[in-house]
């Protein structure tokens, strides 16, 4: 994950195998823009499901590539907040108390979490958001979208994201003995099965498994404590493949296994919603991208950021800021530059949807380039300087067959 989640209105109506998101409507919601847009919202079409997830979204990208947000960008976000500590997923008039009819939810709250943590200074909202993500936390250890409704891996990946954002460790969120990966690991397809290593979004009403790409990469960063923006790990050497799962780090990597295989030879996924004609999937693709190099896979998704830097003007230009958002978190995720991507500067066009930031990060000098070249390595990449450097040993008699930096390939 525009990115994952469903907003409440569609909750009820999500069906196996496609969990419908905020992220989803979203995308496939035609533009309508509302008579009262706040001034510090991003983006211009109706916010009615999903303003606080997109603002979120945006908010945490540009903190992740350095750009501080308007004030009044941030002091929307936070001002969406009801007096129990939930978010809804928008609230036209934020100065009337949240009732009973307000319909605050799991993944909206989590998200603002993340947003505002990555911010500093609002442990105040954090702190009243994550008490009552732990009151509505469902006896199997996990979350549905709405409180009380069954548990999701979509939901109940945002919420360990939130978890993890304010320093809490998620297994020591438990309810009734379970914790949110104990939940995740009864949502995981195992080995010897059909698709096995996916994740489903809820069990059928048979209690039967179907894979579910979009919540098997939310469930990856999830089982990996991660939130929306992952975090990617040193390079996992060895092919993937789907092993017993006795930990939720090797959820994990079967998770990472089969988005390998479902990302496949054309590398992006694609949407499969009931009535529609199946299309490529670019939020979800890019999630796939965060998920894998989260899991130590990143080159192989390289394939998929490429595709993605191809193909996903469009898509983002009419899904707005959380689009971008997404792309621009999958781009940091794979060591990519985002504000070259295919020839487009997503911070740009990010920032461009909402109130003008209050500051951006500064042109790097050379030296810093070098340095920053230099962090990507760690992250997995291949140096233009280390290729240089070994270059200068092959002339003095010892040559290399260097590889150029391929992030995410095809295995």
């Amino acid at each position: 994950m525009i990115v994952r989640r469903s907003a409440a209105v569609l909750a009820a109506t999500v069906v196996i195998g496609t969990a419908l998101t905020p992220a989803a409507l979203a995308e496939g919601a035609s533009p309508s823009p509302s008579p009262a847009m706040p001034s510090g919202l991003y983006g211009t079409t109706d916010p009615t499901y999903d303003g606080v997830w997109r603002q979120s979204l945006a908010l945490l990208a540009q903190h992740t590539v350095g750009v501080r947000p308007a004030a009044k960008g941030v002091d929307w976000l936070a001002g969406q907040q009801c007096a129990n500590g939930a978010f809804a997923a928008y609230r036209a008039d934020a100065s009337a108390k949240c009732d009973a009819k307000t319909m605050v939810d799991t993944n909206s709250t989590s998200a603002a979490v993340q947003a505002l943590a990555a911010l500093g200074g609002h442990d105040g909202e954090t702190g009243k958001a994550v008490a009552w993500l732990k009151s509505v936390q469902n006896k199997d250890g996990g979350w549905g979208y709405t409180p009380g409704g069954a548990s999701d891996a979509n939901s109940t990946s945002v919420v360990i994201g939130a978890l993890t954002a304010v320093g809490m460790k998620p297994n020591d969120a438990s309810k009734g003995g379970k914790s949110p990966y104990d939940a995740l690991a009864k949502l995981s397809i195992p080995c010897g099965e059909a698709d096995a290593g996916a994740f489903a979004y809820q069990p059928d009403k048979k209690g039967k498994l179907a894979a579910n790409a979009d919540a098997t990469a939310a469930a990856v960063v999830g089982a990996l404590g991660k939130g929306l923006a992952g975090e990617p790990l040193k390079p996992t050497a060895g092919p993937l493949s789907c092993e017993t799962a006795d930990s939720a780090g090797q959820s994990a990597q079967n998770g990472a296994a089969y988005l390998v295989k479902a990302l496949g030879k054309d590398q992006h996924l694609m949407s499969v919603m009931p009535g529609a004609k199946n299309q490529p999937d670019y939020g979800n693709t890019a999630d796939a991208v965060v998920a894998l190099a989260t899991a130590g896979h990143g080159d192989k998704a390289a394939g998929a950021m490429r595709w993605l830097e191809a193909h996903s003007a469009q898509w983002a230009e009419q899904s707005g800021p959380a689009a971008y958002a997404q792309l621009i978190l999958a781009a940091d995720a794979q060591t990519s530059d985002p504000r070259d991507f295919g020839g487009r500067d997503l911070v740009e066009q990010l920032n461009a949807t909402g109130p003008a930031p209050a500051s951006l990060p500064a042109e790097p000098t050379a030296s810093a380039s070098a340095g920053e070249h230099a962090k990507k390595d760690d992250k997995g990449g291949v140096s233009v300087w280390w290729i240089i450097g070994v270059g200068l040993v092959g002339g003095i008699g010892i040559g290399f067959l260097i590889s150029a930096r391929n992030k995410k390939q095809q295995p």
